[in-house]
């Protein structure tokens, strides 16, 4: 068990997590500035884009690259001036660090010293978008980024298929309307958001169901970076997801699911299988057995 006392000077430094702006220089905050001035150094993820951000405050901090390929080996350097009571602050590029961020292992590393983690209210692109979609906000799925590969993200939708809460993904304009795409086609015809240059002079909300909001994304050219908030599953949707779990599997994948995972012999997962997906148990031993 530990116990953080986050303001007990005695601990050694803090490493304070700041929100910046995702758009509007406006949306930091007194206390953000406050901290970046006072800060022994900013640990950043881009630090031509933080230097941007630091000049038109007139803040004049060291700055040190930290992202998602130098962090380890940057690592052991912010955690050694933390121990030795350096406040550090950590950035992103935009929003609160550590949300599909690599500031997550730094906060871990610093946890894991019994160094004091302070995080900063402030601006978060998925809350921003959640919000402003109208659809339920009492229980919500943070997703993040969905994989890259078409079919790991058909399987990733196929695995949050059931979940009753909204969804909230981030994507980037390269890859988005693949995502809707597989979105439309994975879960169906549910309401859809689609949010973009938020906080910025062209902020955009997209609302409707999956097949319009992709259909809008095929006519348009796409830029920024992109929120998609999707609506939660209904009681049926649930049902059919709970029924049709291994819709994402090649037949020899259901199979050997029963056998790694429920403790069958092959001739029982062969026999269930074809139960599940109701056809010949043939054709299942077949694509088991000779084919696999």
């Amino acid at each position: 068990m530990q116990i953080q006392k986050s303001f007990d000077a005695a601990q050694g430094g803090t490493l304070y997590i700041v929100p910046t702006p995702i758009g509007n220089l406006e949306d930091i905050t007194f206390r953000a500035l406050k901290v970046l001035e006072t800060a022994a150094a900013i640990a950043a993820e881009d630090t031509r884009h933080t230097r941007r951000l630091l000049t038109h405050f007139n803040i004049k901090v060291p700055l040190v690259s930290y992202h998602e390929h130098n962090k380890r080996a940057r690592e052991a350097e912010l955690i050694s001036r933390l121990a030795a009571g350096e406040n550090i602050a950590l950035v992103s590029d935009a929003g609160m660090p550590g949300i599909s961020d690599p500031g997550e292992a730094l906060v871990q590393a610093a946890i894991a010293e019994n160094l004091p983690v302070v995080v900063l209210p402030g601006a978060n692109a998925a809350l921003l978008a959640l919000v402003g979609s109208g659809l339920p906000a009492s229980e919500f799925t943070f997703i993040g980024f969905l994989p890259r590969k078409k079919k790991d993200k058909q399987t990733e939708l196929e695995r949050l298929k059931s979940q009753r809460a909204t969804m909230v993904f981030y994507e980037s304009p390269f890859r988005v309307k693949d995502t809707l795409q597989a979105i439309a086609s994975v879960l169906g015809e549910r309401q859809v958001v689609l949010a973009r240059e938020l906080t910025k002079r062209f902020e955009e909300y997209i609302r409707g169901t999956a097949q319009e909001v992709l259909e809008w994304a095929d006519d348009e050219a796409l830029k920024g970076e992109f929120c998609i908030v999707v609506e939660g599953a209904d009681e049926a949707d649930q049902q059919t997801a709970a029924e049709d779990w291994w819709a994402s599997y090649e037949v020899k994948d259901h199979v050997q699911h029963y056998i790694d995972g429920e403790g069958m012999t092959s001739k029982e997962a062969v026999k269930q299988v074809a139960k599940d997906r109701h056809i010949p148990k043939r054709d299942v031993y077949q694509a088991y057995h000779v084919e696999g």
